[in-house]
């Protein structure tokens, strides 16, 4: 049963040394026959390749098809695909304890990877809540940032406030929080409407006569007026991602920002939430981003790479200061999944070969290599406006005009159209865009595996660069 057999053990090997055969793929599916499926797809009128299989940098449909992960789904597969020491901890964990409810129970798992997280936080007093998701997390933030302020007698501090293009999840509490435009008109939900300052995104937004420092104040004191605007005595929170993911493509704040933005929380009263969904858990090179940023949250939420794709995981780090309130007060929230044995163990075999394989490490070195291949690469394009890179977590914005850094009209398909691109390329990226002045900015985000090496870089880029001529009609990269 949990015995890989002979060929199952090469191909997890070869993938993982490199040692590839590339006329012949590891597992061979026969092709099932065209019925309507019942899945009500995330998209529902979309078609996709059904997966099969997966092992280190790679993905295999049903059709043989092989596709080069470089975004780990939605930096998501931090260690790859089919990691043989995750499995095994995760085999092991669901023949001894799958799940036990966490209303009656804790679980090794859980104990030992919130120990894992608090010592990479770096307050001994702080707590780890498990959750399966995201959204789950964000949301549950939120709450403990409202109950922390009913313990300390303060009721009335219920506002969030977040940034423009930003995004926290899709439940209802965490998508309000949000600053995507497009995710928030059509989801048709009846968010609140919290205030939202301009984000610290020094490509669009600097002035060509400001320093950096000027910037990152200027950018930062919005933050202040926004609370003049709406009173310190009602805001519970400011919600951040310290290197902004999906709504605008990697875009780290500028240094100084956050810095003037922890002082700034600290002086109104106002917990500090750093949205480590996408950008933590190693991606950037530092296990927690807002390390870039010499700042302590108050609250912190990690999820995608925390459990790499092998079971959901999703984690709220709380710092010493909030817990010891909630400890206190108490805490009225729960999912039945909080904590799951099974999950937890997979975050902790993560954790483990993370920490053992020096990753963190390796991404920072990694990720030097992939900033200057995509310089390289796109740099000269005359319709590539800027390339962002942060560890092993990259993005290319494209622009009509590099000069006015204008959009692209009448294209509002544009990240769809490089998707599949891409998938016809066997690249699998993660293309998004944003919109100003009425025109579609798209941007490409790549977040590799951390056990990338230099080939599957370079692969990658190749593979992009070609995806991006083929949407891009008439544009040149070299």
């Amino acid at each position: 049963g949990s015995e890989m057999s002979i060929r199952d053990r090469a191909c997890v090997i070869a993938q993982f040394t490199g040692v590839r055969s590339p006329n012949r793929v590891c597992e061979t599916t026969e092709l099932e026959p065209e019925v309507p499926s019942s899945v009500f797809y995330r998209m529902p009128r979309q078609r996709y390749p059904r997966a099969v299989s997966a092992s280190g940098m790679y993905l295999q449909d049903s059709d043989g098809r092989r596709y080069l992960d470089m975004s780990g789904g939605a930096a998501v597969s931090c260690l790859g695909h089919s990691h043989p020491d995750v499995v095994a901890a995760l085999q092991q964990q669901i023949q001894t304890l799958a799940f036990a409810h966490t209303a009656f129970f804790t679980n090794e798992p859980q104990e030992r990877l919130a120990a894992h997280l608090v010592r990479h936080f770096g307050d001994d007093a702080a707590k780890v809540y498990f959750l399966s998701g995201g959204s789950e997390a964000n949301e549950t933030a939120l709450k403990l940032a409202w109950q922390y302020w009913v313990a300390r007698g303060r009721p009335e501090k219920k506002i969030i406030v977040s940034r423009e293009h930003s995004y926290h999840g899709n439940t209802l509490g965490a998508l309000s929080a949000s600053g995507n435009p497009g995710r928030r008109r059509v989801s048709a939900a009846p968010l609140l409407e919290w205030p939202r300052i301009e984000p610290c995104y020094a490509y669009r937004e600097q002035r060509d006569e400001e320093s950096i420092d000027d910037y990152a104040a200027r950018a930062a004191n919005a933050l202040q007026t926004a609370i003049d605007a709406h009173g310190s005595d009602k805001i519970a929170a400011f919600i951040a991602e310290p290197v902004v993911g999906s709504s605008l493509g990697v875009v780290p704040a500028v240094p100084g920002y956050f810095e003037c933005i922890r002082e700034i929380c600290t002086a109104n009263d106002i917990l500090l939430i750093a949205d480590e969904i996408m950008c933590g858990s190693g991606r950037t090179g530092e296990f927690f981003a807002h390390r870039h940023f010499n700042v302590i949250p108050d609250l912190v939420t990690l999820a995608k790479g925390i459990g790499g794709g092998y079971q959901p995981l999703a984690a709220v780090v709380l710092s010493g200061a909030v817990a010891r309130e909630l400890e206190r007060a108490g805490f009225a929230h729960g999912h039945t999944y909080v904590g799951h044995a099974a999950a937890c163990s997979a975050g902790a075999a993560v954790l483990d070969v993370l920490e053992r394989d020096n990753l963190l490490a390796h991404a920072r070195k990694l990720g030097r290599v992939l900033d200057s291949s995509l310089q390289e690469r796109f740099k000269s394009h005359k319709l590539v406006g800027d390339i962002r890179c942060v560890g092993m977590f990259a993005a290319v914005e494209l622009v009509s005009d590099r000069v006015s850094k204008a959009g692209f009209a009448d294209r509002p398909g544009l990240a769809e159209e490089l998707r599949q691109a891409a998938m016809d390329e066997g690249l699998v990226c993660y293309p998004g865009s944003a919109v100003f002045d009425g025109k579609t900015v798209p941007h490409v985000m790549f977040a590799p595996p951390l056990i990338s090496q230099q080939r599957d870089i370079e692969e990658g880029i190749s593979r992009l660069s070609k995806a991006i001529e083929r949407v891009l009609e008439g544009g040149s990269v070299r």
